[in-house]
């Protein structure tokens, strides 16, 4: 990272920010094309779990090539300046990278559509295996991950 003091050194604060995301943006490549989706997620050790039709685009580019980078971010917020170079962005973000797999397990996928619904909402919810048996589920594991902030007293940790 370029400008250190940015960096979120805290790994609960990276937590934070994925967990009060409410969006998390999938890059894939197909040969040597970017794609990028923006998708529910949920987030538990270590791994991100996402859920889709059967058939697309993004189905297919992560049976030919699992390596994905995401995203999220929160706490974003323009910052004006009575100069246009002198405007800014107050944020918080995390970029990481990880490998795709899909989820056939039963019992394993209604664990993890559970793990996506509790992000969202507290409610509880009962999925039959033949609810889940006309999704996919995805499971990214993360290899690397990195927080980045701005606009915060202290950017270097929490």
């Amino acid at each position: 990272m370029r400008r250190a003091e940015k960096k979120i050194t805290d790994q609960a604060l990276v937590d934070l920010v994925i967990r009060n995301s409410l969006v998390c943006r999938i890059a894939m490549c197909d040969g040597g094309m970017p794609y990028i989706v923006p998708l529910s997620f949920g987030y538990e050790n270590g791994h991100i779990y996402l859920h889709s039709a059967r058939d697309g685009e993004k189905i297919d580019i992560l049976k030919r090539n699992p390596r994905v980078c995401f995203e999220f971010e929160t706490d974003c917020e323009a910052l004006p300046a009575e100069q246009a170079c002198a405007f800014t962005m107050r944020y918080r973000s995390v970029i990481g990278y990880g490998t795709a797999s899909f989820i056939e397990d039963a019992p394993e996928k209604i664990r993890a559509v559970q793990t996506i619904m509790s992000h969202y909402t507290t409610r509880d919810f009962t999925f039959l295996e033949s609810d889940v048996d006309k999704i996919v589920v995805i499971r990214i594991d993360i290899t690397e991950i990195s927080g980045k902030q701005s606009g915060f007293r202290n950017a270097a940790g929490s």
